[in-house]
């Protein structure tokens, strides 16, 4: 049938999994970063596909493609916060993260181009 809800994107799907390597990465991190590190990398996490959920909400092309961007900007804090994290030896082996990562923000870039199109056709 198509794509009827956020959950049927598979760019929501990929962002989710991202999320759920998130948490599991950040358990192991020390104690003194849990309000830190660990909740800045979670919220950045938490919101790549929360703002793909909103903004297939949107009724209009351009609300939709604002919250894609936002989706783009919280991956790229992410992305940061796992470079760092790795600098300071809490994390050795982001591979399964940095590749999730790689992939919504391939996916996210044809969407909000694909979006855009409907803005010029319209």
């Amino acid at each position: 049938m198509g794509i009827v809800r956020f959950e049927d994107l598979r760019v929501w799907k990929v962002a989710h999994e991202a999320v759920l390597e998130t948490y599991r990465l950040t358990r192991s991190y020390p104690m003194d970063e849990r309000f830190g590190l660990v909740k800045q990398m979670r919220r950045a996490a938490v919101s790549m596909p929360a703002n793909i959920a909103e903004g297939f909400g949107r009724r209009s092309s351009r609300d939709k493609v604002r919250f894609y961007n936002m989706s783009q900007a919280s991956l790229e804090e992410l992305r940061y916060y796992l470079r760092l994290s790795r600098d300071l030896g809490y994390a050795t082996d982001v591979t399964t993260l940095s590749e999730k990562l790689d992939e919504t923000a391939r996916m996210l870039k044809g969407l909000v181009l694909k979006t855009l199109s409907f803005i010029r056709d319209s």
